[in-house]
């Protein structure tokens, strides 16, 4: 059973990677820790006792959000259509924290070598989350006699999603953009429609 005292040092550290991530995202680039603790009101120090480096943060909030998405595949693994939609409207329709999460990550694969298990725990929820739509796309994909892998679309829907997040987040094309729900909805789909009767030929 968890003691009062556990449950508040979970509760002060959801709290932290809350806040974290609010500024990360108003900032629209990189916090500090004396900023963090500044804004929760309590020393850094105890900022320490939760997380060993901002890095460590980072990386945590990277897996709190993958695990948001593992959500939605456990919620919609028996429909294509709708995990599709709810996939890309999750990522586009808060395009800046897709972008900046996307860019941490492929930082700290770069340069952060003391973290090697939280990017197990990482990994490990996104296997999860493909393995609870394979059958799903894998279905999918065979009703429109295509001969795209799973990895492929999958690969693709991100492509695509990543691609509309860029866009979306741009300030110069977000001024010659008429409307973003018709084109969020045009990317959603672009996305249902690519696998269509795709040729078996080797290209």
């Amino acid at each position: 059973m968890t003691s009062v005292r556990q449950q508040n040092f979970l509760l002060r550290k959801e709290k932290i990677l809350a806040m974290a991530e609010t500024l990360l995202l108003d900032n629209n680039q990189d916090i500090t820790l004396s900023e963090l603790a500044t804004e929760l009101d309590i020393a850094k120090g105890t900022i320490y006792k939760h997380f060993k480096s901002k890095n460590q943060l980072y990386l945590e909030l990277i897996i709190l959000n993958e695990t948001r998405l593992l959500e939605i595949s456990q919620k919609y693994n028996n429909d294509i259509k709708t995990y599709v939609s709810e996939y890309m409207l999750y990522n586009m329709l808060n395009s800046n924290r897709t972008i900046l999460l996307h860019v941490i990550e492929e930082r700290l694969t770069n340069s952060e070598r003391k973290l090697k298990e939280l990017f197990e725990k990482l990994y490990q929820i996104r296997e999860q989350r493909i393995i609870e739509i394979k059958d799903m796309t894998s279905d999918y994909l065979k009703s429109l006699d295509s001969a795209m892998s799973i990895r492929d679309y999958l690969s693709y829907v991100w492509t695509v999603t990543y691609g509309a997040s860029l866009l979306l987040n741009s300030t110069y094309y977000q001024k010659s953009i008429g409307s973003r729900e018709r084109l969020i909805k045009l990317y959603v789909n672009q996305a249902l429609m690519t696998p269509d009767k795709i040729s078996h030929a080797v290209l």
